[in-house]
């Protein structure tokens, strides 16, 4: 019997956590163990859930697929891992595999939830998949399709990912809207057409919203064209924010659509469940996304990590995925 401790982070109260040392979890039937290689912070949400400001009437819904404990705290959350199977069935045993897992050093989930990591592509990168359903599932809402003219407000995690996915269904015009001069920078530097809110053309036939900002949403349905669909993909939390639903909202007859990966779209939910959603989204993974890796810190330094986040400092504001690492 091995007496290896595991390692996890636990938000015990709004802007306290620490990382507890546990015994190793035990697989059971149908379960696999997985060593954690990098998990990564999704600052909008786990920010949010860490300020504590998740309401009680959706605690249920949005609970992470594998956290541990319950919201608002004390809890595990967290959702983007990459491990290696050390225990589990043999056609699984020693692979890599992403999981809708948080920042622990093992973890336990069933088998039929661990997606293997295609060969050759980095771990890093394969984080990102979480990320890239959440782009992918929008993206079918939207139903954006070629020579489409699209918009997405915001130039964080979320936009930059879908930004990119949204890049190979070769729209007529793709911007990506953003108010930091250093995001727009690393955008462009991506290929993407970055530009201010004040500088972005109208008539879009569909406007992705990331920003989670009520000034972002008001100039999202500016620039959706008449009859054009705008997909709110942020989340608010306890926020309550302004949506300018007067003027000429009705007359141009705007369609708004909320996101949320916890179902599968509309447009394909007959069709795709929620495991090839996200199977589909680690396979369109390609090099262009390593660029959105830009920082790392060991699991032991979490709980400061997510307080400089939380709190919006400085050296923050231009990291768009930090890799969390365990060796």
């Amino acid at each position: 019997m091995t007496t290896t401790p595991a390692h996890e982070f636990w938000i015990e109260a709004p802007y306290s956590a620490r990382v507890r040392e546990t015994a190793l979890p035990e697989p059971g039937a149908e379960e696999v163990l997985i060593e954690t290689e990098f998990s990564a912070l999704s600052p909008g949400t786990e920010t949010l859930i860490y300020r504590g400001e998740v309401p009680e009437t959706v605690t249920a819904l949005m609970a992470a697929p594998q956290q541990l404990g319950e919201l608002p705290c004390p809890v595990s959350h967290g959702y983007l891992n990459v491990g290696r199977v050390s225990r589990g069935p043999q056609e699984l045993l020693g692979q890599r595999v992403f999981t809708l897992a948080g920042h622990r050093s093992h973890v336990v989930v069933p088998g039929a939830d661990c997606h293997p990591v295609p060969e050759g592509m980095p771990s890093e990168r394969a984080l990102l998949a979480g990320i890239a359903e959440v782009g992918l599932n929008a993206v079918w809402e939207s139903q954006v399709t070629l020579g489409d003219r699209v918009a997405v407000v915001g130039a964080g995690l979320v936009g930059l990912v879908t930004a990119l996915l949204l890049q190979r269904l070769s729209p007529a015009r793709l911007q990506v809207l953003e108010t930091a001069p250093g995001r727009r920078r690393r955008a462009q530097q991506l290929g993407l057409d970055a530009v201010s809110p004040e500088a972005a053309e109208a008539d879009n036939d569909a406007v992705l919203h990331t920003s989670a900002t009520a000034l972002g949403l008001a100039r999202a349905l500016e620039i959706t064209g008449d009859d054009a669909v705008l997909v709110e993909m942020s989340w608010y939390g306890a926020a309550e924010p302004q949506v300018p639903l007067g003027a000429d909202f009705h007359a141009r007859r705007l369609r708004l659509i909320s996101s949320q990966v916890g179902q599968v779209a509309a447009p394909r939910r007959l069709r795709r469940s929620r495991s090839s959603r996200l199977a589909a989204a680690l396979n369109l993974l390609d090099e262009r996304f390593d660029a959105l890796v830009t920082g790392s810190s060991p699991l032991e330094q979490l709980p400061q990590v997510m307080d400089a986040f939380a709190r919006g400092q400085d050296w923050t504001r231009d990291e768009i995925l930090h890799v969390v690492t365990y060796h």
